[in-house]
């Protein structure tokens, strides 16, 4: 049972009596009475926006009269609520699929869905995943909002750090490589994570100073495992600004020379959604890449809006399965249909694939059974420091036994 302390408040919203009945009876044998419901949105909305303690989770019904699911989302959105939401109906998968997606552009925290009958089982696997917002009033604290001249000065300071995120073979589990994640590390606010950065450097024209501040770090890094014997390519992520500077090849070769590592070391990733806006310059600078021996990788594959053409068009070694299709497609036809068709499509192109997101060894089984070459996620490991490899390689040679029965 929740501590009192800690319990969520939780709302139901549903236009059948008997439904809201069910579910505050299913939630109080879980040890959840701290919970409100309603049959009417604008009722719901009335109470959840009082000043009193926040709602932490609301269930909701989206097929209801007057005011809809659908409606009552925006008007979330609208409000700015921060808790977490469920929706429970009897509405197809696809339609309840797409209210998720709703919510996530709208920023709003969504833990599933519950078809009708409700199961309490399935219910309450949806409650572990809550966590209770308790820090003051529930709101959670205001961010500082970095300045560009704030990060100007820490580029040319040298506080841009990079954290390293493994990938590894699904038919083997072995290391095959890493991902290259920058951080801030602030001199009075600690490690500062790129949400918090990267969209002051894009609206201000840094990106391409911050691309090359991280990649020679990503290189010194590759250079520094080959010296205590480990082969670890890693990738780094490039904007659409690097890709509009025409001399962006001859840098990165000299980063390259001067280290004195194989570019095909490096693998440079490029988001789907930024290059078709100027395909022209776009091409020319990753051709000549490709020609220098550098890797190149589309990122998110399948979130953008001309995906086929740019595998048509541009030179790409790598594809890598964005994790919004990845994670949780053991459960869902229309996720493993779009993994299963990104796969074989990718095969007969000769591309390496990889799936972002794994995280869980459901997650890891499916991708392993479709074919998927590498994999990286949250499963495998969460970004660190490159001093924490080694530690990561021995949790993970104990771990990759349940992912790879055959494996050590």
């Amino acid at each position: 049972m929740p501590h009192p302390d800690a319990a969520p408040r939780i709302l139901l919203l549903d236009d059948d009596g008997f439904m809201l009945r069910l579910l505050v009876r299913m939630l109080a044998h879980m040890g959840h009475t701290n919970v409100l419901a309603f049959e009417d949105g604008p009722k719901a909305l009335q109470e959840l926006f009082a000043p009193s303690q926040p709602v932490d989770l609301i269930v909701l019904d989206i097929n209801m009269p007057g005011m809809d699911g659908i409606e009552f989302i925006r008007r979330l959105a609208e409000c700015r609520y921060e808790g977490s939401v469920v929706l429970a109906s009897g509405e197809n998968s696809r339609i309840l699929d797409s209210v998720n997606r709703l919510l996530q552009l709208n920023n709003i925290a969504t833990l599933g869905h519950l078809q009708k009958p409700i199961q309490p089982q399935t219910l309450e696997a949806l409650l572990q995943r809550l966590i209770p917002r308790r820090c003051g009033t529930g709101r959670p604290a205001a961010t500082h909002t970095y300045g560009v001249e704030e990060l100007r000065s820490a580029i040319a300071r040298g506080e841009l750090v990079n954290f390293y995120q493994p990938k590894v073979s699904m038919n083997t589990g072995e290391l095959v490589g890493a991902e290259s994640l920058v951080r801030w590390q602030h001199p009075s606010d600690g490690l500062v994570f790129p949400d918090r950065f990267i969209p002051v450097a894009a609206q201000h024209g840094l990106m391409t100073e911050l691309t090359r501040a991280v990649l020679p770090l990503a290189m010194r890094q590759v250079s520094a495992w080959s010296r205590s014997g480990r082969h670890v390519p890693v990738a780094v992520n490039v904007s659409m600004d690097d890709l509009r500077t025409l001399d962006f090849p001859d840098v990165a070769a000299a980063f390259a020379a001067e280290l004195s590592i194989e570019p095909s070391m490096i693998t440079l990733e490029v988001t789907e959604g930024q290059v078709m806006g100027q395909l022209s310059t776009a091409l020319d600078v990753i051709s000549r890449l490709r020609l220098r021996r550098f890797r190149l990788a589309i990122d998110d594959f399948g979130t953008g809006y001309s995906s086929l053409a740019q595998l048509r068009d541009l030179p790409f070694d790598e594809l890598k399965i964005d994790r919004g299709f990845v994670h949780g497609a053991c459960n869902d036809l229309t996720l493993r249909a779009i993994c299963s068709a990104s796969l074989r499509m990718a095969q007969q192109l000769q591309l390496h694939v990889v799936a972002e997101g794994i995280e869980d060894l459901s997650d890891w089984n499916l991708l392993r059974e479709l074919g998927c070459d590498d994999a990286q996620g949250y499963y495998i490991a969460r970004p660190m420091p490159a001093a924490d490899l080694a530690r990561w390689l021995d949790d993970w040679s104990a771990r990759r036994r349940d992912a790879v029965p055959c494996a050590g």
